[in-house]
């Protein structure tokens, strides 16, 4: 028998992370998944033995996407911490302005299930969360931020408050009034 490729692993997991994005965990099921796919059942358990073990899996493979753009956004020509938070506020205020957005997959993805605090969904979003505030406190410090971990962490804050304000009032422009927070929170003015 002749193995999967990696490409079929890669296949399922952007499907998988579709329709969960799309109807959530608990509405996709495995044989939606190996349907939308292209696959047979069997070969999906074959790379993914388990509905949860895909799902920490999709989100595992979605953080290295993520972090990457995310990432796009700090390579702006910033001159300082205040001007890279008004950019990246800005960026996330055009990827929530796009048709059928509905927030972060990992955010919703955790509250989904929330009453399973062991599940391997939610710690695979956990590590991406600390992931992303670790490069934000990584690039406030590059750009000469006082406490750039305490400003990362309180700049995480805002990025969850303002999706969530953005996906309950379908309104971007939240991402400007965050922004405006974020700036004070840099505390270092450019030069």
């Amino acid at each position: 028998m002749i193995a999967p490729t990696a490409d079929t692993k890669t296949r399922i997991l952007n499907s998988a992370y579709r329709l969960f994005y799309e109807g959530g965990f608990a509405r996709v099921s495995m044989d939606a998944i190996a349907d939308t796919t292209g696959v047979t059942k069997k070969t999906l358990y074959y790379h993914f033995p388990s509905k949860d073990a895909l799902a920490a899996s999709v989100l595992e493979h979605q953080n290295n996407l993520a972090l990457g753009q995310i990432k796009k956004w700090g390579k702006k020509n910033s001159k300082c911490a205040a001007d890279f938070l008004a950019s990246m506020f800005k960026d996330i205020e055009t990827w929530a302005s796009q048709p059928n957005w509905m927030g972060s997959g990992f955010t919703r993805l955790t509250m989904e299930l929330a009453h399973l605090p062991g599940h391997p969904a939610r710690e695979a979003a956990s590590r991406h969360k600390h992931a992303v505030e670790a490069w934000l406190a990584f690039k406030l410090e590059e750009l000469g931020a006082e406490d750039p971990q305490d400003i990362a962490r309180k700049v995480m804050l805002l990025i969850e408050g303002t999706m969530s304000s953005i996906l309950i009032h379908r309104d971007p422009s939240y991402a400007r009034s965050a922004a405006s927070v974020a700036v004070c929170l840099a505390e270092v003015e450019c030069a």
